[in-house]
């Protein structure tokens, strides 16, 4: 058992063993909350390099860094040793330009992005816009050009891009990925809400019905991947699939982009989780399989059991 002396020792070990270092919740390329994914895609924006330190995976350090640097929440930012703060502290500083001076980074011009926001979409912002509230809109954008839109306080360091009478605000690194985007109104069978269109994102993932996937099958024109846990691909095999696991991850990865790629579970969900992976990764023909391996088992080969 870990006493809190050790804990402390490992943690002081951690944050004077790099220069850059982040508690956070999840690893840099899976962050597992959203204060923590917000402080990463601060720091990839300026950073190649620094460590992280996911404390889901090691209950001493989560709560033994609270202790170290008095500090109560996750993430947690370390710089030369001393604590910088948490998620709310390295944004404004992100936006200020002073954890560029801290990193000892020359700081980028602030340019305003050129946005447009629909007439559907800009009715349906001012009708959630709180009346006389302090709050705004925030679309924040991720490494992976993943959108999210939160209403939040102004900090004032934003950058601010108006269309429609309707003004958003960026922080620093999402204004770089936010030029020339389509904000919109999209209702389908998945519900309604706000939609945003990168020019800069590899296309959305399709869907793809298995009469579709049996068309493409039989051209030989698409690779379908597995993403099923083992136990249930010999439950019902699908032959014509390759496992997604972490064995076949590597070469899988290092396709060419352009290769088209369909997704495979039992009912549809899962297999869209790892579509949008890979659509992280650059690839710019994807297909979710809707219905999943049920569907293909009741429409079009019912040899495969259903489970």
């Amino acid at each position: 058992m870990q006493t809190a002396n050790t804990a402390h020792e490992r943690i002081h070990a951690l944050v004077t063993g790099d220069r850059v270092v982040l508690f956070m919740k999840g690893t840099r390329t899976q962050p597992q909350c959203g204060f923590s994914a917000a402080a990463i895609g601060a720091l990839d924006s300026l950073l190649d390099q620094y460590r992280t330190v996911d404390v889901l995976a090691d209950e001493a350090i989560r709560q033994g860094v609270k202790a170290y640097g008095n500090w109560p929440t996750i993430p947690q930012l370390y710089i030369d040793g001393e604590l910088v703060g948490g998620s709310d502290i390295i944004s404004a500083m992100f936006n200020s330009g002073e954890l560029h001076q801290t990193l000892g980074i020359v700081e980028p011009a602030r340019v305003v992005p050129t946005i447009h926001i629909t007439e559907r979409a800009a009715a349906a912002i001012r009708e959630a816009l709180p009346q006389g509230g302090d709050e705004v809109l925030h679309l924040s954008i991720d490494a992976d050009l993943r959108p999210q839109f939160m209403l939040k306080p102004a900090n004032g360091h934003e950058l601010v891009a108006e269309s429609a009478g309707v003004q958003v605000h960026f922080d620093r690194a999402s204004a770089q990925r936010a030029q020339g985007i389509e904000i919109d109104w999209v209702e389908s069978v998945r519900g309604s809400g706000l939609s945003v269109r990168n020019p800069a994102a590899p296309p959305p993932v399709q869907a793809l019905d298995v009469a579709g996937l049996k068309a493409k099958l039989d051209q030989g024109a698409i690779r379908v991947l597995d993403v099923r846990p083992a136990a249930d691909r010999q439950r019902a095999p699908f032959p014509a699939a390759q496992a997604l696991d972490p064995d076949s991850m590597p070469a899988l990865a290092a396709l060419p982009k352009d290769t088209a790629l369909a997704f495979l579970c039992h009912f549809g969900n899962s297999s869209r989780s790892a579509a949008e992976h890979f659509r992280s990764l650059g690839f710019t023909a994807l297909y979710n399989v809707e219905g999943g391996v049920d569907a293909w088992s009741t429409t079009i080969d019912p040899s495969i059991p259903r489970y």
